[in-house]
């Protein structure tokens, strides 16, 4: 399956673009892994990326060892095409204060970016997956978090935002989410 963009808007100086599409493949900065505060990287999302990356982003990741829900942190990326792997840790659906705790998981994506003078990223939609937040609104948190920093953080580096999904129908969640969101944010 190769990558294919389902929608492309320019909000604010900066290119929001939906994929359908495999985030091992994203040719960007940096990858947005949903992980799990161990940072064992087995199923899932997280663990296509070590296989496709390499053992080193998992010996990077044991290194960091814990990671609190909420938080990021970053690893090379191994054979992937992109520069860095940014960690993130979302809430488990049913935990109490998701909402709170995916804002801040994306927020933190986010300030690690500005920090690597990062100019694309690839986000995939946290805590949808095995952690049980329901799609639509996990999907809409997420685009509605980001724009919501990049007003906050006007003069950061990020040019690029990618909100991508193997899945079609979570493809088509992040573009009526980003179409909604800008059209609710027009400045």
């Amino acid at each position: 399956m190769s990558n294919r963009e389902v929608a492309r808007l320019t909000w604010n100086g900066k290119n929001l673009v939906v994929v359908h599409g495999d985030i091992t493949e994203e040719a960007v900065d940096a990858i947005v892994n949903p992980a799990n505060s161990s940072l064992k990287h087995g199923g899932g999302v997280a663990g296509a990326i070590v296989r496709k990356g390499g053992r080193i982003i998992q010996e990077e990741s044991n290194k960091i060892g814990y990671l609190p829900v909420g938080k990021a942190v970053f690893t090379t990326a191994g054979k992937l095409p992109c520069r860095f792997v940014v960690h993130t840790v979302g809430p488990i659906w049913g935990e109490g204060d998701e909402e709170r705790k995916l804002r801040s998981a994306v927020n933190s994506v986010l300030d690690i970016a500005y920090n690597l003078n990062l100019s694309s990223i690839s986000i995939p939609a946290i805590s949808t997956g095995i952690f049980g937040y329901p799609k639509r609104e996990g999907v809409f948190v997420i685009v509605g978090q980001v724009l919501n920093w990049l007003l906050e953080n006007f003069q950061n580096p990020l040019k690029e935002i990618r909100f991508i999904s193997i899945d079609e129908e979570m493809a088509n969640l992040f573009k009526e989410a980003v179409e909604e969101a800008v059209t609710d944010r027009e400045i």
